[in-house]
């Protein structure tokens, strides 16, 4: 697998798939630039060895063109970020996106339009609510057929492929994917980000220094089901938190008010207890919770025992016993990972244990440990609480961070390696 460092760009024309997928409001500024300012170093890297690049990327869900996904608004972003006055082509098919490729000069850089204006992308045709069932199938079919004339349209551009978008891997599109197929080994690779991104999960999976404590959160135990089956075969600790705690509170016997709870998931979650057991697993879960009277930020709170909680109650964060308990088994371990808060922390007045789950992660990883933190609530707590410096490494990947946690094989990953 030829690798970012050891390719020279000179001379050549990179397309690189990046995930620009970036928050805007309601005047086209962008809030949060991460993911931009993630790709620059493979972008500044091509741009050094007197390479030009083809950025391809996608914004938002479209289902079709449309101006408020269009990638015209972070043109000058972008541009400042990267030093270059990035040029424009407003459809990423078409003869003004083959034109302004075919005329890049060394040193240039090319935006092409957002890549999911065209169902092609994603292998998924635009359907009407309305459509017949074989209207449906007749869609569907047309663009698998199309797809492989958009994807190949897309490496024409190019000499070489670049993958950095680790938080699409985990999809099987033209671009992140079926793309590398039109380049032969020597010429397709990771960017840094994306390296960065599977050496990260490698080490978390594989190269695991003990103890290992994951820490899950979220609301639902059943989108996070695969995770924590996975994870009973490599963890020694397991923190289950967030909303999963009243269904795994409830499932046990105790009173959880008005708490989110799945209640056709309490037998699942009195299996997994029974299955981290038979894997001699320590389940953590919550003792006690901050728990209050409505669902707002303004609302009248107070704490009480996770399993007595009064029935016109919710809880909405740990509470100061349960912080003490996870803290104590995070600082004493060597390989963490982190997924989902550990309460509504988008509220400031449940923020708390969230916080001091992230400060042990930071003490822990001063002592010596790996810190993966990953997905897109957690990734938001560090920002919100300014630790990131303090984690071992801060994923951008959400969904394609799970999956591979999981242990499945990401499309994007695969289509370079192999």
């Amino acid at each position: 697998m030829q690798t970012i460092d050891k390719f020279n760009f000179a001379g050549k024309k990179a397309f690189v798939r990046v995930d620009f997928n970036v928050p805007l409001d309601e005047n086209f500024n962008i809030t949060d630039d991460t993911r931009i300012r993630a790709a620059l170093p493979t972008l500044k890297k091509i741009l050094a060895d007197g390479g030009s690049i083809i950025i391809g990327s996608h914004l938002g869900r479209p289902k079709g063109p449309a101006d408020k996904f269009s990638l015209k608004h972070i043109i000058k972003h972008v541009s400042e970020l990267l030093g270059v006055d990035v040029q424009f082509a407003n459809d990423c098919m078409g003869n003004e996106a083959a034109e302004k490729t075919a005329a890049l000069k060394p040193g240039e850089v090319l935006l092409l339009e957002n890549l999911r204006f065209y169902a092609e992308e994603q292998g998924k045709p635009f359907i009407a609510n309305d459509a017949s069932d074989e209207e449906k199938a007749a869609a569907k079919k047309a663009v698998k057929e199309s797809q492989k004339a958009f994807t190949k349209k897309l490496a024409s551009y190019a000499d070489c492929y670049v993958n950095d978008a680790f938080g699409t891997a985990h999809r099987a599109h033209a671009s992140t994917a079926l793309i590398a197929s039109y380049f032969d080994v020597d010429h397709k690779m990771f960017g840094y980000l994306m390296e960065k991104e599977v050496k990260a999960v490698n080490k978390i999976l594989n190269d695991i220094h003990r103890p290992f404590t994951a820490i899950m959160g979220g609301s639902k135990v059943s989108s996070k089901i695969e995770i924590i089956d996975n994870l009973l075969n490599k963890v020694d600790n397991l923190i289950i938190t967030g909303g999963m705690t009243y269904t795994f509170t409830k499932a046990k016997g105790g009173k959880i008010g008005l708490s989110i709870c799945e209640d056709d998931k309490l037998d699942l979650a009195l299996d997994l207890l029974k299955k981290a057991k038979e894997k001699g697993v320590n389940i953590v879960l919550a003792v006690d919770a901050k728990i209050a009277d409505s669902f707002s930020n303004d609302a009248h709170t107070r704490f009480c025992a996770v399993n007595e909680i009064p029935d016109e109650w919710e809880g909405l964060d740990i509470g100061p016993k349960t912080e003490e308990i996870f803290a104590k088994v995070i600082k004493e371990s060597k390989t963490i990972l982190w997924n989902g808060p550990t309460g509504v922390f988008e509220f400031d007045n449940f923020t708390h244990g969230s916080r001091s789950v992230g400060e042990a992660i930071v003490e822990a990883t001063k002592n010596g440990a790996f810190s993966l933190v990953g997905g897109g609530d957690s990734v938001a707590c560090v920002n919100k609480f300014n630790l990131g410096k303090g984690v071992s490494y801060v994923s951008t990947g959400g969904g394609a961070l799970l999956e591979a946690i999981e242990g499945k094989v990401l499309p994007g990953i695969a289509a370079i390696e192999k």
